[in-house]
């Protein structure tokens, strides 16, 4: 498939990519590793008139921490993420999340804002940044905004991030001392998930979110509350489906997901030692 014609701009700082979404509104479409914008544009779901290029944005590529948290850029690549000390030792989860994306080509090309931005519930990472509480930075005309996690997804491929604004950062609570595990089940390693579960459990404070069975990236809050009610891994992943609305497709029915969620969610909560 041959994407729609459209009209490409190159820009070199975060006011010039925000003045080019002005100047366009919403016939722009910002592109970094493109991994999941083109796609869309190739089977005519998605075609902007104007593909506002952010890549040589080298002020968004970055992961640092101050005052208790891990900052990191949008335009940091998922090799990057994978692959950071910083990120390895205060937030093992979204390492070995990241780790499972695609595969080395994708990993050294997508960037951690394009998957968030994209909003997919079958995607790893945001399923990660909920269970570790995430914040999510964006900048437009108004400002600066900080988004929590759990408010930033809003619907199917939908977030809180208006058509005028720029993901430009995460912020990640360091969690050094936390025992984690990330759970994914699908037919071939780069494939997207059928159903995945990531899981922390940090003293009394647990984050457990599924993957690719909602609408939206989906925090388990009734596990998170068996937990901390002193439920054991059997007791608490029986809850895992409770609140979801998988879908069915080729790859599993909704009681297969519905069944995947219990067993991934036990297995991740015995993994990282409850």
């Amino acid at each position: 498939m041959i994407p729609a014609n459209f009209e490409y701009v190159r820009v070199d700082s975060v006011e010039g990519a925000l003045e080019a979404l002005k100047e366009h509104g919403d016939e722009a479409k910002l592109i970094a590793g493109g991994h999941s914008l083109l796609p869309l544009m190739k089977f005519r779901l998605a075609a902007p008139a104007f593909l506002v290029d952010i890549n040589r944005l080298e002020e968004l590529k970055y992961v640092e921490e101050e005052n208790g948290h891990l900052r990191i850029g949008a335009l940091t690549r998922h090799c990057d993420v994978e692959n950071s000390e910083l990120i390895k030792t205060n937030a093992g989860l979204l390492a070995d999340a990241t780790h499972h994306v695609g595969d080395p080509q994708v990993r050294h090309r997508g960037t951690i804002g394009g998957a968030i931005a994209h909003g997919d519930p079958a995607s790893d990472i945001p399923s990660a940044l909920i269970a570790l509480r995430a914040i999510i930075i964006v900048s437009g005309p108004s400002g600066v905004r900080e988004i929590p996690i759990d408010d930033f997804f809003t619907g199917f491929l939908e977030t809180d991030l208006n058509e005028d604004e720029l993901l430009t950062e995460i912020k990640v609570p360091k969690a050094p001392d936390a025992k984690w595990s990330f759970q994914k089940f699908n037919r071939r390693a780069q494939d997207w998930a059928i159903v995945g579960a990531s899981i922390l459990l940090d003293e009394n404070n647990s984050g457990v979110s599924l993957i690719n069975m909602h609408s939206t990236p989906f925090r388990s809050t009734v596990v998170e509350q068996a937990i901390a009610s002193g439920a054991t891994a059997e007791e608490a992943s029986e809850m895992a489906a409770e609140g979801t609305e998988p879908t069915a497709d080729i790859n599993a029915s909704i009681d297969y997901r519905k069944h995947l969620a219990r067993i991934l969610v036990k297995r991740g909560l015995e993994e990282a030692g409850r």
